[in-house]
């Protein structure tokens, strides 16, 4: 998990705080790849978690930068992940962007017609909400929305918290 931007940090033109959290990486075999970003690249392992709900385990492998690499190796066939690999073969599968509120975002992306992959945003159980957009209407990138519970979150945006 990255750390929340500092209080210092401006929101984005938009008043929307928004930053990168993640790059997401599909993987057919978990150990050649870490072989790759781990051992040939020197990133770090955070950790490997499995995730039970999406039927995938997960490496984390943060950036010095923030934000980080996660690589997704499905558990199973019937899984969307392992459907994307079946489909599509390994690489790229999302972005993450973080924004302070979702909501907000949700409503913004509708006003100029974006297209959302879900009707409403889905909860893991550390309280993040999280939404897909369709590549459709993102120039061919799937793009994942993160809303982290406030107490890890990114600054309120311009017009959030001020009396």
């Amino acid at each position: 998990m990255t750390a929340p931007l500092p209080a210092s940090q401006p929101p984005a033109a938009s008043g929307i705080a928004v930053r990168f959290d993640h790059l997401a990486v599909v993987v057919d075999d978990m150990s050649a790849a870490l072989a790759f970003w781990q051992g040939a690249l020197g990133l770090p392992l955070a950790t490997v978690q499995r995730e039970a709900a999406e039927d995938v385990d997960i490496a984390f492998l943060p950036l010095d930068s923030g934000g980080e690499i996660e690589l997704l190796t499905p558990l199973g066939d019937s899984s969307g992940i392992a459907r994307y690999l079946a489909k599509r073969g390994a690489g790229m599968h999302h972005l993450c962007l973080e924004v302070a509120d979702l909501d907000s975002m949700i409503a913004r992306l509708r006003d100029h017609q974006v297209e959302l992959i879900n009707d409403a945003p889905k909860q893991k159980d550390d309280g993040t909400r999280y939404l897909f957009v369709h590549p459709r209407s993102s120039g061919g990138v799937l793009v994942e929305l993160y809303e982290r519970p406030r107490s890890a979150t990114l600054p309120p945006t311009s017009t959030e918290g001020r009396n």
